[in-house]
């Protein structure tokens, strides 16, 4: 059953609030801050403060979200119709400076998250909060829907070592939280001290994914096209510190994954026996850009069948682990760098665990992993329970 969610940006409009006036505004966006009806953050803001809005600031991937992969920055530049400066947040600084904040008295920040911890726009907006901090200047967020939805959470804990631009937070691979949500959680636990408002949705509730909600997908970056390849992102990340294809440069970027050298037989008769809500159907892609660039990968579509069976992270492990056993040749994890990381291990990253990629080479049971992770799990969801904005 759809619900109509209206999403913080469209109440932000219907109701704005009265210390708005004649302050001047910044925007954080990208081309996913649209509302129901396609019309950007940016414009809207514009027409209902006229004269207030004096600056842009964009994530990964760019203000237009042309970028394609990760280390590739944007440069700032100026809004050719608003004729107002957009900053890159992912240039040659991750963190806004004083000089970009005095152009502004509040931030306004409409971002559309995937629900999972390696996703830097979180990031993005957590050292935004801080700067504003430093400042004394209050920052909004506009909420937006998890489009996994907020009942499922997944994963290990981060840990603190391998803190980094995709993981800087001990938080789990699948948080199940806003952006509202999880930047309250982030400003209050981890001490930030911003003065934080966040404009919540009305009619979300947390078991709704994004094909429940009757809002448009507007993809927020390049290989994140469809709400599906939301939902297997969560697992599927993990081949990006690998040189298996991630499914980058074909038309089903997550949702399909492979290289050259795989044995679907042998690893489809495994995958069924050991990973439910799913089907692994055997297909044969070549990329256009990126890994294996014009050859013929060997791999597997997911096709999910049940999103409350399916869990996506330790799906992508097994798999993942399935490759190292029948591949160990052939397969190897990716040598640093990976976002601005140059030492640790890119899988290290992005597991948030040095102990879990041994355990993956080491092909330990990783059945057991569900039942290792849920007291850390079940912290977290006790303290972020505090945060959460929709039952």
């Amino acid at each position: 059953m759809k619900n109509k969610v209206t999403i913080g940006l469209e109440n932000l409009i219907t109701d704005p609030p009265e210390h708005l006036k004649g302050k001047r505004l910044g925007l954080l966006s990208n081309p996913a801050s649209v509302d129901r009806s396609f019309n950007h953050a940016s414009r809207l803001i514009h027409d209902f403060f006229p004269g207030q809005l004096k600056a842009l600031f964009s994530p990964q991937h760019g203000f237009y979200a042309e970028k394609q992969d990760n280390m590739i920055e944007s440069d700032h530049f100026l809004e050719p119709e608003l004729n107002i400066p957009i900053y890159s947040l992912y240039n040659d600084t991750r963190i806004p400076t004083k000089k970009m904040f005095d152009l502004i008295d509040i931030l306004l920040v409409d971002i559309q998250d995937v629900g999972t911890r390696v996703y830097t726009f979180i990031y993005t907006v957590s050292y935004c909060l801080e700067m504003a901090a430093k400042l004394d200047k209050p920052v909004i967020i506009l909420d937006r829907p998890n489009p996994i939805g907020g009942t499922q959470v997944e994963g290990n804990i981060l840990s603190k070592e391998f803190s980094s631009f995709v993981g800087r937070f001990p938080i789990p691979m699948r948080h199940g939280l806003t952006i509202g949500e999880i930047l309250q959680f982030f400003n209050q636990e981890f001490h930030i001290g911003c003065n934080l408002t966040i404009i919540p949705m009305t009619g979300w509730k947390r078991d709704l994914y994004w094909q429940d909600t009757q809002l448009p997908w507007i993809a927020p970056s390049p290989n994140l096209p469809t709400p599906q390849s939301c939902m297997v992102y969560p697992g599927q990340i993990i081949f990006e510190g690998t040189n298996i294809s991630e499914g980058r440069g074909t038309t089903l970027p997550f949702e399909q994954f492979g290289a050259p050298f795989l044995d679907t037989i042998k690893i489809k008769a495994a995958v069924d026996k050991m990973i439910k809500g799913t089907c692994f159907r055997p297909v044969n892609f070549e990329p256009t850009s990126g890994k294996w660039q014009g050859n013929v990968c060997k791999g597997f579509q997911i096709h999910i069948t049940s999103k409350e069976e399916f869990n996506p992270y330790l799906s992508s492990l097994i798999v993942m682990q399935l490759i190292i056993k029948y591949h160990k040749n052939e397969f190897n994890f990716t040598e640093p760098p990976y976002e601005y990381e140059l030492e640790k291990m890119p899988i290290d990253l992005i597991l948030g665990s040095q102990s879990l990629r041994k355990k993956l080479t080491k092909l330990e049971d990783l059945t057991l992993l569900a039942d290792q992770w849920s007291q850390e799990l079940a912290t977290f969801k006790s303290i972020s329970r505090k945060y959460h904005l929709y039952e």
